[in-house]
This record gives C-alpha cells, sequence and structure tokens, in this order.
C-alpha cells in the first residue's frame, strides 16, 4: 500500500464516521437533566459578592422537601450549600462559597433530595 492510498483510506474512513454523528439525534435538556424536569421548588439563585452564590427557596408542596445549592466556580473547586429541609408552604437560603483561589462563581443552581 502507498502512502497515498493510506491517507485516502482515512480520509473516507473519518468522513463516514463523521457523518454518522451528524445524522445521530440530538438530546433535548430534559433528556440530558433528568432531574431538571423533576425539581419541584420554586428558587431564585443570585451571586452576592462574586464568591458566593445564594439559592432561595419556597415548598409549594404538600410534602417535605430538602434542598441545597450548587456553585460552579470557574477555575477552582465547585461549592456546594448545606443541605435544608422544607416543610410544607416554608422557604429557605442555601448558600455556597466559592475557594479564593478560584476565579469566582459561574453559576448558581440547586439540587433536590
Amino acid at each position: 500500500m502507498t502512502l497515498k492510498t493510506i491517507v485516502a483510506a482515512g480520509a473516507a474512513t473519518s468522513a463516514a464516521a463523521l457523518s454518522m454523528v451528524a445524522m445521530a439525534p440530538s438530546a433535548t435538556a430534559a433528556e440530558a437533566s433528568p432531574d431538571a424536569a423533576a425539581k419541584v421548588l420554586t428558587c431564585t439563585t443570585y451571586t452576592p459578592d462574586g464568591r458566593t452564590g445564594t439559592a432561595n427557596c419556597t415548598n409549594n408542596t404538600n410534602r417535605t422537601i430538602a434542598f441545597r445549592s450548587t456553585v460552579v466556580c470557574g477555575m477552582g473547586l465547585d461549592a456546594a450549600g448545606a443541605w435544608l429541609t422544607l416543610p410544607p408552604g416554608t422557604w429557605g437560603t442555601s448558600s455556597g462559597i466559592c475557594p479564593e483561589l478560584s476565579t469566582g462563581v459561574g453559576s448558581v443552581n440547586w439540587e433536590e433530595g
């Protein structure tokens, strides 16, 4: 086999693989994150100082639910707030703090459990 034949065969294989990837169906947001669809708390998130991520959540259901804040901290380890248990009709706040050497809060979300 010549080098030209090997290169041509490799290019054909790569093109076939790429076309299979392009034809694959993409996942919707609900498929990519099944927990996102299951969330039942009503929450607002914010960053008061660039290093702290806070989630204020209200339990509008008729059952007790636990939650905590989850904070993406840029170029540092991610952080999570303390777990809080909310009885029906109550609200609470959970905050996570990014380490000092991180680049600060990239996003804030909450996890229910």
